[in-house]
């Protein structure tokens, strides 16, 4: 399985149950980027619950209090004022969350080991397979295959780039790259669209995946069967 970011942050959050929170819980165990994800999430919600504590703890006034209830003689409950309002609270702050974690996740390469895909990329190899992505689409999938050394690989094209990457316990490796900005010696490098075919088919053990291979693989989250 591979956790969605919705699934991510809704695990660090303690959101999740039954047999969806353990299927997150060992892809999370198994991925130094998803734990990654995980800590910078966590992260991001204690900084922005100490924000917004004192707040939501703070006296109601008395003008708030005329406004709630405009006859002098009725009886305030605060803890009820005060329930109104962190509700109101967490209906702003929770899109901020999400927002504001989405940008941590995908601002900060760092979490990634040097030489593999990042999040754009990443996703696109997750859930992209070649029988459904649109005709004209800018970043494309070009095949999938198995390598001889037991992992599944995918070569894709993107603009500015073509490569080859293969899946394996940290994400996605960059094994192939074409016209990219990386120095010699740090991946092999190719010409075009064509030479990544022949590079794939040099790396493969077999065929290409059909639909149907792609499916299963994708369901496995790309690990390679045992």
């Amino acid at each position: 399985m591979t956790p969605t970011p919705e699934q991510i942050a809704a695990f660090a959050d303690g959101q999740l149950e039954g047999e969806q929170a353990a299927q997150v819980e060992d892809a999370v165990a198994q991925s130094p980027a998803l734990q990654a994800q995980v800590a910078a999430h966590r992260a991001l919600r204690a900084r922005l619950s100490a924000h917004f504590a004192p707040v939501l703890e703070e006296e109601v006034s008395a003008a708030h209090l005329r406004l709630l209830h405009p006859k002098d003689d009725t009886v305030v409950d605060l803890a009820s004022v005060r329930a109104i309002r962190k509700r109101r609270w967490t209906w702003v702050a929770a899109p901020a969350l999400a927002a504001s974690t989405a940008l941590v996740v995908l601002l900060r390469p760092a979490a990634l080991p040097e030489g593999y895909a990042q999040p754009q990329l990443a996703g696109m190899l997750d859930r992209q397979l070649v029988a459904e992505q649109d005709a004209g689409a800018s970043q494309r999938v070009l095949l999938s295959f198995q390598s001889r050394d037991g992992r599944f690989c995918r070569a894709y094209s993107s603009p500015g780039a073509s490569g080859i990457a293969c899946h394996d316990d940290r994400g996605w490796k960059i094994e192939s790259v074409g016209a990219a900005s990386h120095e010699a010696n740090e991946y092999r490098q190719a010409g075009s669209v064509a030479t990544i075919m022949q590079q794939a088919q040099d790396m493969a053990i077999g065929p290409a995946l059909d639909p149907k291979d792609e499916q299963v693989a994708r369901k496995s989250g790309w690990r390679a069967p045992r």
